[in-house]
C-alpha cells in the first residue's frame, strides 16, 4: 500500500473509529497494581469473544493479539477484515474496560534478501496499520537472527535499517514498532546497539525476560540497566531445565529470575503491561490457558501486595 492511498484509508476508517470512540486515547490507566494482559498464543483455540470475556472476568487490563483461533496473519481474521469488523472487535473489548495492549506480528528484519526483506516489511506496516484502528499501541517485530554466512556487524545494520523504516511509516500516528529480544538476538550488548542504531519517537523494545537469560544468563539488573531507555513493554514467562530441554511452569515454579526483573521494573517505575506469554501454541503439553492465565493474575497480583 502506497503511503497515499494509506492515508486516505486510515483517514476513512479512523474516522469511522473516532465517531463511536470521542475522547479515547493511547494512554494506559492509571493505578498502583500491576498492568496485566496476555498473548493469544496462550489461548490458540479460543475465540475472539471467549478471549475477551475471560480477560475482562481474570483482573486482566489488556490482550496481546498474537493469532485468533490459530490464524497469526491478523488482517486476515475475520475480527478485523473489513472497517466495520475492525470498529465492532475495537468496541467489544473497550466496552469490558480492557485495552489492546499490542499486535504481534512475525516480521523479522534480519534479512538481506530483497524479496524476504521487503515481504516481512510489509506484513509489519499491515500490522501498523491496523493497530492504528483499534487504538493499540504497540506493534512487535522480530530482530531474529545472526545468519552465520553473514557478518554480523551487517547483519545488525540490517535490523536497525529495518526499525527506522517502519518507525518513519508509523511516523503520524500512535503506534510505536516494538523489538522483541528474540531468537539469536537476545544479548544486552547487541540489542543495545541495535536500538541505538534506531533510535526514532515510534520504536522501542520489548524485553522478553526469560528470552534472554535462557540463553545469556545476563543478570536482570544488568540487562536493565543497559535497556532501561528503550522498553515499552515486556514478556513475563517462567521456566526450567529438564533433561537438558526447556520445560515451562507457571510463575514462580521455574529457575529464572524472573522476579527480580519485575521487582527492577516496578521500583524503577515501569509504567508498561506485564503480558504473560504462555506458549501453549508452540507446546500443545502446557496446562490448558484457563488454568495457566488465571494462575499468573493471581500470582502477579500477590507479588505486587508485597512490592
Amino acid at each position: 500500500m502506497s503511503h497515499s492511498t494509506r492515508r486516505n484509508f486510515l483517514k476513512q476508517t479512523t474516522g469511522l473509529l473516532g465517531v463511536a470512540f470521542v475522547g479515547t486515547a493511547f494512554n494506559f490507566p492509571k493505578t498502583n497494581t500491576p498492568l496485566l494482559s496476555f498473548s493469544t498464543l496462550g489461548c490458540p483455540d479460543w475465540d475472539f469473544q471467549r478471549i475477551v470475556n475471560f480477560a475482562a472476568e481474570s483482573n486482566y487490563n489488556g490482550i496481546e493479539v498474537r493469532g485468533i483461533k490459530r490464524e497469526l496473519n491478523l488482517p486476515n481474521c475475520p475480527e478485523f477484515s473489513s472497517p466495520k469488523k475492525i470498529l465492532a472487535s475495537r468496541k467489544v473489548v473497550e466496552d469490558k474496560g480492557l485495552k489492546f495492549v499490542g499486535l504481534g506480528s512475525s516480521a523479522a528484519l534480519h534479512y538481506g534478501d530483497l524479496t524476504k526483506r521487503n515481504k516481512n516489511l510489509s506484513e509489519a506496516k499491515r500490522f501498523i496499520d491496523l493497530a492504528q484502528q483499534l487504538n493499540c499501541p504497540y506493534v512487535r517485530v522480530f530482530p531474529n537472527d545472526f545468519p552465520k554466512e553473514v557478518d554480523k556487524k551487517q547483519v545488525i545494520d540490517l535490523i536497525s535499517k529495518g526499525l527506522l523504516e517502519l518507525g518513519d511509516y508509523a511516523k503520524g500516528s500512535k503506534v510505536k514498532v516494538l523489538l522483541e529480544s528474540h531468537g539469536a538476538v537476545v544479548h544486552s550488548d547487541d540489542l543495545s546497539v541495535i536500538m541505538k542504531a534506531a533510535k526514532h519517537p515510534n520504536v522501542g523494545m520489548i524485553w522478553d525476560i526469560v528470552n534472554m537469560w535462557a540463553k545469556t544468563k545476563e543478570s536482570p539488573v544488568k540487562v536493565y540497566e543497559v535497556l532501561k531507555d528503550y522498553i515499552d513493554h515486556t514478556h513475563i514467562k517462567d521456566m526450567k531445565i529438564v533433561d537438558g530441554k526447556i520445560k515451562y511452569t507457571f510463575l514462580g515454579k521455574g529457575e529464572t529470575p524472573v522476579f527480580e526483573a519485575i521487582n527492577i521494573l516496578a521500583k524503577s517505575g515501569y509504567k508498561g503491561y506485564y503480558s504473560f506469554e504462555w506458549e501453549k501454541m508452540w507446546h500443545p503439553e502446557l496446562e490448558a490457558p484457563e488454568i495457566a492465565l488465571l494462575d499468573y493474575s493471581k500470582v502477579m497480583n500477590d507479588h505486587f501486595k508485597n512490592i
